[in-house]
């Protein structure tokens, strides 16, 4: 039986990151590569939304990832699995770079105002500079290759041993791990790419796969669902007035305590609610759930268009500004997907789907 609720976190999420990059794009808290501050206001409070999802909205989406794999591998064989991952996650995170993404780069790079400061510099290393910035939102599908392949390796070596074990996990266990969450938070940073986080991320994916994979576990999940919320809650509304008007997506918000545990029990308590109440399926769900991964790739090119050509340049009001970035993030994500999965060849490459879609 397919567990719906997985697709529903997934298509849900992404949703949110949409929303998320509004904020981002305009945010006044010092990340940089984009349009920043086009309001009057000396505290933007409503930038607590980045503050409230950032630090588990990707975590969960690797746990789901971690989850989906023991999924596939229970129906496809390491090859097979090998095959399927790197077309549908490496080739549009690295062909795809050169075949669409580089036009992500370019905005990328224009918010920045690299071209500005170096007007000299040569066609050819704009061209591979772009290339390279335009990898955007794909670092998660890049991570999550990287991290299936380990994966393999990791399978031959534990033997379904590990997964036992994490089928008998109990609320204390689940409760526990926030400490190695904790741990895994602190390893493994990349230094200015902040969002390279292969310790804290591997953790919680090998934790979908070999813990939260199980209907047992997930029943536990379901049973505690309101202690993991409220605790979560707590641990929400600690972080958000601790770390506001800080950049949450650097050290040390991002490897303290509070970012760990928030975005753990969180997770824990998206999973377990979810599984009981979000479990179903519907014509709209299907339609979201089938087009999020095109949402995903293609919905930031809008937003830093709109942030780009309209909200830096001060050519619209601040509120017109959020709401057309909304609707470019949404509208152009999935028109871009709609045109581009219908190409043969070229929807390969930018979205690794086969010939025959």
């Amino acid at each position: 039986m397919r567990k719906y609720y997985l697709d529903n976190i997934r298509w849900i999420t992404v949703v949110i990151v949409v929303f998320y990059h509004v904020f981002y794009m305009y945010n006044t808290e010092g990340l940089l590569g984009v349009a920043g501050r086009i309001t009057n206001l000396e505290v933007q409070y409503y930038d607590v939304f980045q503050y409230i999802v950032y630090p588990w909205f990707m975590m969960l989406l690797f746990i789901v990832s971690g989850i989906s794999a023991r999924l596939d591998l229970k129906k496809h064989s390491d090859r097979e699995f090998i095959r399927n991952r790197t077309r549908k996650l490496l080739v549009p995170s690295t062909i795809g770079l050169f075949a669409f993404q580089f036009l992500q780069g370019f905005v990328n790079v224009s918010l920045g105002g690299l071209f500005e400061r170096e007007p000299d510099l040569p066609f050819p290393a704009k061209a591979l500079i772009c290339v390279a910035s335009g990898v955007g939102a794909l670092w998660y599908i890049q991570l999550l290759w990287f991290f299936s392949m380990l994966l393999i390796v990791v399978r031959k070596i534990e033997k379904d041993r590990l997964w036992r074990i994490g089928g008998r996990a109990g609320m204390p266990v689940l409760i526990a791990m926030v400490l190695p969450v904790f741990g895994a938070a602190q390893i493994l940073n990349t230094p200015i790419i902040l969002v390279y986080r292969f310790g804290l991320y591997f953790f919680v994916f090998l934790l979908g796969y070999f813990v939260f994979s199980h209907d047992e576990v997930i029943g536990v999940l379901k049973k505690w669902f309101p202690l993991a919320g409220g605790i979560a809650a707590v641990l929400g509304i600690a972080f958000c007035a601790r770390y506001f008007g800080e950049n949450y997506a650097d050290y040390p918000a991002n490897r303290s305590v509070l970012f760990a545990g928030y975005g753990y029990f969180a997770c824990l308590a998206i999973l377990g609610g979810m599984a009981e109440y979000g479990n179903f399926s519907s014509r709209f769900t299907q339609w979201m759930s089938r087009r999020s991964f095109g949402l995903y790739v293609f919905h930031y090119l809008g937003i830093s268009s709109v942030g780009l050509f309209i909200g830096k340049r001060g050519l619209l009001p601040a509120p017109a500004v959020y709401f057309l970035s909304l609707a470019a993030g949404f509208a152009g994500g999935y028109l871009l997907y709609e045109i581009i999965s219908r190409i043969p060849g070229y929807r390969w490459a930018v979205l690794g789907i086969k010939g025959n879609k």
